[in-house]
């Protein structure tokens, strides 16, 4: 696909224009320019090394648990 002429563009940036009205294309690109550049952000951030590191915490011991034996059911049968 390739880049579209002046004459396209200038197409593009009318239809653009009627669509969104002059007042709030200016707000448009703000936005687009924001989540481009948290975007940007996110993948530096992604690419660095940790900078924590985990350890294991003493304070977190596991709690003993205790078990219930239920007694065996026994079983009574009728004599006829």
């Amino acid at each position: 696909m390739a880049m579209p002429s002046g004459s396209e563009l200038l197409l593009i940036f009318g239809i653009v224009v009627l669509l969104f009205g002059a007042k709030k294309i200016p707000d448009l690109a703000k936005s687009i320019g924001q989540g481009i550049r948290g975007f940007k952000k996110e993948m530096k951030d992604e690419d660095a090394p940790p900078t924590t590191s985990v350890t294991p915490d003493a304070s977190k011991q596991v709690e003993n648990v205790t078990t219930v034996h239920a007694e065996p059911v026994q079983e009574t049968t009728k004599q006829a």
